[in-house]
């Protein structure tokens, strides 16, 4: 049992970090790829047609997992007056409520996305003159799911932080 604490930290500085890496290299291939494509444009008259398309893909792609991060680190979009006038102790009820109901837009989102690949499988719809887009639009469901669970771990965290008794203890590692 003394093994999961660490193995749960170690995944979750793996995921952050293949987080973080996914966003570099996208951001970068992004960069790189509409640089190439006004040049390729400008200097020429040439462009490849994929090209265009696949911004856009890097783009949502990009949206996506800078949005898992950002629930990854609680720092997502949020409009927070409460907390400012309130104790902590008190703001985190609508806390809760508000991250419970983040988690089940994002359940809603995931399920909805996933049915939606499943229609791109069905009908052998492509993106980028021939590529399966299931393949490209398989992050969607994918990172709502991910984004629902963490906020289905930060209303739980909250939860067992307001009914928990505080001791100070075993807090200090």
């Amino acid at each position: 049992m003394s093994d999961s604490p660490g193995l749960a930290s170690r995944l979750e500085r793996w995921g952050t970090a293949l987080e973080n890496a996914a966003l570099v290299i996208l951001l970068g291939a992004l960069m790189l790829l509409a640089v190439a494509q006004i040049v390729l444009r400008v200097f020429f008259s040439f462009g490849f047609v994929w090209a265009d398309e696949l911004v856009k893909l890097f783009v949502l792609w990009i949206a996506l997992i800078a949005s898992i991060a950002a629930s990854r680190n609680n720092r997502h979009l949020r409009i927070d007056v409460l907390s400012h006038f309130v104790a902590e102790k008190y703001s985190r009820l609508p806390r809760i409520v508000v991250d419970t109901f983040a988690a089940f837009m994002c359940g809603v989102l995931a399920w909805h996305s996933w049915r939606y690949v499943q229609l791109t499988v069905e009908f052998e719809d492509t993106v980028l003159t021939n590529f399966p887009a299931w393949i490209a639009y398989i992050l969607l469901p994918l990172s709502f799911a991910l984004m629902c669970y963490r906020f289905i771990l930060t209303a739980a965290g909250d939860i067992v932080r307001t009914f928990r008794p505080a001791d100070d203890s075993g807090s200090a590692k």
